[in-house]
């Protein structure tokens, strides 16, 4: 992938540790949404725009709403593909999708979206800046 195609998604892989699974060996459930997050930062990073930086500028973007769909289970020493888009941007929010799946395999083993909102240090809802806010956009399509 190259820096001008870089926009439109992120795959990150993840092996499967220990610590992630239950006495099955099956991986529990809320670390999906941890590797949710492992995906958006890469994503982010891949943009030119890490969330370390962003937060330098005194922006912040805490989850305000999760879901995740199960389908398959992950399992201790799976090797999981993390897939991370930015599906919409607007002046104060934003969404991001997730697909994780085995690799080598096609079928998901679970979806899933955030939505962040734009806030500052004190937790104000702020607009996002406008060049953060074009290169956003630009991941999704929707240039302004």
């Amino acid at each position: 992938m190259t820096p001008s195609d870089a926009g439109s998604f992120n795959v990150t892989s993840y092996r499967v540790i220990y610590g992630d699974t239950d006495k099955m060996g099956v991986v529990y459930y809320a670390n999906y949404l941890r590797w949710f997050e492992r995906g958006r930062c890469e994503f982010l990073r891949q943009l030119g725009v890490p969330y370390g930086d962003i937060e330098a500028r005194g922006i912040h973007f805490p989850v305000v709403e999760a879901n995740c769909r199960y389908a398959k289970p992950a399992r201790y020493d799976d090797l999981v593909l993390i897939e991370s888009r930015i599906e919409s941007v607007s002046r104060a929010t934003l969404i991001f999708t997730y697909r994780i799946s085995r690799e080598g395999e096609d079928t998901p083993l679970a979806t899933g979206s955030t939505k962040h909102a734009c806030i500052d240090g004190a937790g104000k809802v702020l607009r996002i800046p406008i060049d953060l806010l074009r290169t956003l956009e630009k991941a999704v399509g929707q240039e302004t």
